[in-house]
């Protein structure tokens, strides 16, 4: 049953936007299936601290979801972290370099446990099931 289905936890040390070869050579290694793939990443069109799972769909500007989608295609699982939009003129890549702000890092600790809780439960009980629970 579910209680015994093996995870591999994998960050790769690549720079992000190469991630796509790290997570191909671990999926073959492993031999999982595209569709059992979860990828965890920040997300600029949702609000801080807010999450969303889905299957499949566009890389939304995200460098490193480009790089795994054109190495292994599009059809794995994505907990997309909400960080928001860069304040005033700031640049995207300086605004998702930089630290949380003190009053975001105070949430941190518990958005990356409710972040790690939603894998827990798309591996263990599906997606729909995990959307209803920490689709916020």
């Amino acid at each position: 049953g579910p209680q015994n289905r093996r995870v591999i936890l994998a960050k790769p040390m690549s720079f992000m936007n190469v991630s796509g070869g790290p997570v191909t050579g671990l999926r073959d290694f492993y031999k999982v299936p595209v569709g059992n793939i979860v990828a965890v990443h920040d997300e600029l069109d949702i609000d801080y601290g807010t999450m969303r799972l889905k299957l499949g769909g566009g890389d939304n500007g995200h460098n490193g979801l480009k790089s795994i989608t054109k190495s292994m295609g599009a059809d794995y699982h994505r907990v997309r972290f909400g960080i928001g939009r860069p304040p005033g003129r700031m640049q995207v890549a300086d605004f998702v370099l930089k630290d949380f702000s003190s009053t975001e890092r105070k949430e941190l600790d518990y958005l990356v446990d409710r972040a790690a809780d939603s894998v827990e439960c798309l591996v263990t009980e599906g997606l729909e099931r995990a959307q209803s629970a920490y689709n916020s």
